[in-house]
């Protein structure tokens, strides 16, 4: 299978981002899930500022070329920015009247045979141990809208190297990075249903689900008690 072909600024982001993967060991899980050709919605939790670099060299290691989908203030940075644009990236403006706007490109870029990714849960989680926070629903909304493989990965690992909240680096020693990829979730029972708020709830809590089940197989322990299971 043939690299998907990504453009200069994609060469620049592999350029930039591959180096930052050494600062870790690499696991991967199932990686052979993500599919070589054609759209796919791939979802991932949050737990570093680090996971966007990661999980584009991730994603491009498996021949494809990522279209994330990040908040809008990425866009306006004066590096990463045109990197991100570049490449592209969608821009989510969130609680704005051009919210609607990034859903559309995302969609469009299904519909054009790209993989976007998305972070459901919007920022890094700061929910204790790193779990997955509640997320939005506009990943619900993709995977319902567009019948193309919702695939979801668990990474765990980055919040070792990078914790931005607390200001922590550690480069040394070199910390386990590992990406664990599902099966694609079967969401045929709701495809036909009416777009209702319980609903687009109902599948978020879904898609989470399957990320967290993931996580909770690579750390090796269960998420803590009161966290849904769809």
């Amino acid at each position: 299978m043939r690299r998907e072909k990504g453009g200069f600024w994609v060469g620049a982001a592999a350029a930039l981002f591959y180096p930052v993967t050494w600062l870790a060991r690499r696991v991967y899980l199932e990686a052979g899930r993500i599919p070589q050709e054609g759209p796919a919605l791939l979802v991932f939790n949050h737990v570093s500022h680090l996971d966007p670099a990661v999980d584009a060299v991730f994603v491009h290691r498996n021949k494809r070329v990522p279209r994330f989908m990040a908040k809008d203030t990425v866009a306006s940075t004066p590096i990463f920015g045109k990197i991100f644009l570049g490449s592209g990236g969608i821009p989510v403006y969130r609680g704005s009247a051009t919210a609607g706007d990034s859903l559309r490109a995302a969609h469009q870029a299904l519909r054009d045979g790209k993989v976007v990714v998305i972070y459901p849960e919007g920022t890094v989680t700061k929910e204790p141990g790193s779990w997955p926070k509640k997320s939005f629903t506009g990943a619900a909304r993709l995977a319902l809208e567009n019948d193309v493989p919702v695939i979801p990965i668990a990474r765990w690992g980055t919040q070792d190297v990078l914790d931005f909240y607390h200001k922590k680096l550690r480069l040394l020693p070199r910390r386990t990075v590992t990406h664990s990829v599902g099966e694609p979730i079967d969401l045929s029972a709701y495809r036909d249903k009416e777009q209702t708020a319980p609903l687009l709830r109902e599948v978020t809590d879904l898609l989470m689900d399957r990320v967290t089940e993931l996580l909770e197989a690579v750390r090796g322990e269960q998420r803590p008690a009161g966290k849904p299971r769809a």
